[in-house]
């Protein structure tokens, strides 16, 4: 059981004395309604501290309701292309959400010789960094996290106050959405929504959970149907080509297969092509099943990068991975990507066979 008070006042001592520093918060490459939230609340607590903070990370934002709530409640997220981050210009960095297995930021910020102050996650340990303050629990949303400093004294809450209103109706839609609309919550995140309750803004929290999909979103979720393949309640579908901007169209899609009556594990992956002419395999898995740790069943299945790093994690009821193609990515004339593309599907797929006991050439 967490010292909750304990990693509270751990963390608020981490910022002692450190007005006037410029923190980097770094989510991961595809920022989710939780790491933005997260994110927010940092900005916050260490703006009552002296301490300046750019919300940075490495992909894309591309789900029509993390745009709407960045849009609604004015958060500001840095999107950093391709270039190096310069030596000298972040005291640290604080990792909210992840913990730098998902930020292709993270070895750029070791290249610029900026020190890790925090990682604050909710996912399985990946110990992969070594900050000076490390807070990672299970609890359904990494927001629930945050609300806990505040309750400790991080931040004083005042409904009077817009941006305070904003960063309670932010936790509040990173905590619905990371626990499927409070389905896979547990009482520290349902504790946590009583706390922020009084601050939020109820109409534009309706707002930010209304967004309509996207045609390009319903094109990804009709492939994922079509190219299903269900065996003993685990789906696995891969939907080919798409472009970064729709890289958010995969969890989406997963959450969508997992509604057939006989599936309980939902596999959505596609091939990613990212602005600088790299390619990735990128994929989202969700699922009822609470025997199945989503964390450990994709280190199984995928396993390790060269560099040690697994292509693959999770948390209790959902997880993601992504394969960097390296010297394969690239332009190609259709035949040469579809016998790639092919490939690739065929391996992948094979893997997860493999790793459920089925034969990837049994009939359905």
């Amino acid at each position: 059981m967490e010292d909750v008070n304990g990693l509270a006042k751990e963390f608020l001592a981490l910022l002692e004395g450190r007005e006037g520093e410029r923190h980097a918060v770094i989510l991961q490459d595809f920022p989710d309604p939780d790491a933005i939230s997260c994110a927010l609340a940092y900005r916050l607590i260490a703006g009552e501290r002296g301490i300046e903070t750019d919300l940075i990370y490495g992909g894309r934002v591309s789900h029509q309701e993390n745009i709407a709530m960045i849009n609604l409640l004015d958060i500001e997220l840095i999107e950093w292309g391709q270039e190096p981050i310069p030596t000298g210009q972040y005291a640290g960095s604080i990792f909210v959400d992840n913990q730098g297995t998902t930020a292709n930021l993270t070895g750029r910020l070791e290249a610029a010789n900026v020190p890790t102050l925090a990682v604050i996650d909710h996912h399985a340990k990946q110990n992969l960094l070594q900050p000076l303050f490390q807070d990672v629990r299970a609890i359904g949303a990494c927001a629930s996290i945050f609300v806990s400093y505040i309750e400790k004294g991080a931040l004083e809450l005042k409904s009077s106050k817009l941006e305070h209103r904003r960063l309670a109706t932010a936790l509040m839609h990173g905590i619905i959405s990371e626990t499927g609309s409070m389905i896979t919550a547990l009482p520290q995140d349902f504790t946590a929504a009583a706390k922020l309750q009084p601050f939020i803004d109820n109409e534009l929290l309706m707002e930010i959970l209304h967004q309509q999909r996207s045609h390009r979103v319903m094109e990804v979720i009709r492939m994922a149907l079509e190219n299903r393949v269900i065996r003993e309640g685990f789906c696995f579908s891969g939907i080919g080509y798409l472009r970064s901007s729709d890289r958010d169209a995969i969890p989406q899609a997963a959450d969508f297969l997992l509604t057939e009556a006989t599936v309980h594990t939902a596999v959505v992956y596609g091939m990613v092509t990212h602005s600088n002419g790299s390619e990735s395999i990128n994929g989202s898995l969700r699922t009822t099943e609470v025997a199945l740790g989503p964390d450990s069943f994709l280190k199984d299945a995928l396993g390790k990068m060269e560099n040690g790093n697994f292509y693959g994690g999770g948390k209790s009821n959902a997880g993601g991975f992504a394969i960097p193609l390296g010297f394969l990515s690239g332009q190609d004339d259709e035949e040469l990507a579809r016998l790639k593309w092919k490939a690739y599907d065929e391996k992948i797929r094979t893997k997860f066979f493999n790793k459920i006991g089925v034969d990837n050439k049994a009939s359905e």
